[in-house]
């Protein structure tokens, strides 16, 4: 038993506030936005089999088409591509006729849309609604994941490839921004202040990344951040091709991958009170009395 002054509407032992989305990042870490949203009627997105259909050259290959996760992908490692024509392209695409037949199939179907805004996309059917990919890669987070994973599935995919509205995405941002979403801490606060799907975790970039509490970070704090994030990348490469479920599974964890979340955890948490957090109460502890300085001095 412990005794609480007060215990908030998210059944923590901390003052009476609400955590409200937030447009931009209250922490100083990087955009997170939506991946890119289809609207395609099924004619953007291909299997394997389809993109072996297309019959198109090595050159081709390269140019128009580009592997997509979205949730599912990223996690469970299923294969699933894109058309990505570029608008200097779009002649050559349409050349292609397995291509311009998809192209075709889009914009009826966005012509034939009640909704106003696809409508209005009919006139770029080569493209999905966003078009977003990073210059050199992409920080990815899941927007729905099982509550039974010890850790938020998230990681780098490369710049060849993109996400669907299913993922976030920061672009290019710099790795130690996944030092922080890898953690027990970013767990615990978006398992409290984001909405679940059934039971699993449904991430939010505007109530649970856009408020996180974050210390200011030192150039050190930044780098050691950098390191840990990299020895989470090492540990998982070391047992490819498993994927994230596999790597995830929390009867399974190799030893290695768990040290290395446990580090990553030590080193965040030392930086937040200079130890470890006891307990997941202790952690949430800290973070609303965190998040209830910063938003009373942005108010203020």
């Amino acid at each position: 038993m412990k005794e609480a002054a007060n215990v908030n509407a998210y059944l923590v032992a901390a003052p009476n506030v609400i955590v409200d989305k937030a447009s931009r990042p209250m922490n100083g870490a990087a955009n997170m936005s939506f991946g890119n949203k289809p609207v395609d009627g099924g004619h953007l997105l291909l299997s394997g089999d389809e993109v072996q259909a297309l019959g198109l050259t090595a050159e081709q290959r390269d140019k128009f088409i580009r592997r997509i996760y979205g949730s599912a992908e990223f996690i469970r490692g299923l294969e699933r591509y894109c058309l990505w024509i570029e608008n200097d392209h779009l002649q050559e695409a349409m050349s292609i006729d397995a291509i311009r037949q998809r192209i075709e199939g889009v914009r009826e179907m966005r012509l034939n849309s009640r909704d106003r805004s696809a409508n209005e996309m009919a006139s770029r059917a080569h493209q999905m609604r966003e078009m977003r990919i990073g210059k050199y890669w992409t920080l990815t987070v899941p927007r729905t994941s099982s509550e039974n994973r010890p850790y938020l599935p998230n990681g780098i995919i490369d710049a060849r490839s993109t996400v669907t509205s299913e993922t976030f995405a920061l672009y290019d941002a710099p790795l130690w921004n996944m030092a922080l979403i890898a953690s027990r801490l970013h767990l615990v606060w978006i398992a409290t202040v984001c909405g679940k799907m059934k039971t699993d975790f449904r991430y939010s970039n505007t109530m649970g990344w856009n408020t996180f509490p974050v210390p200011k970070l030192t150039d050190k704090n930044r780098a050691d951040l950098t390191a840990a994030a990299e020895g989470i990348l090492l540990a998982r490469e070391a047992h490819f091709p498993a994927t994230i479920a596999d790597l995830y599974d929390p009867e399974k964890m190799p030893a290695n991958l768990r040290a290395a979340h446990d580090h990553n955890d030590e080193v965040l948490e030392r930086i937040y009170i200079g130890r470890r957090f006891r307990n997941d109460t202790e952690r949430l502890e800290k973070l609303f009395e965190m998040y209830t300085k910063m938003t009373t001095k942005v108010s203020a």
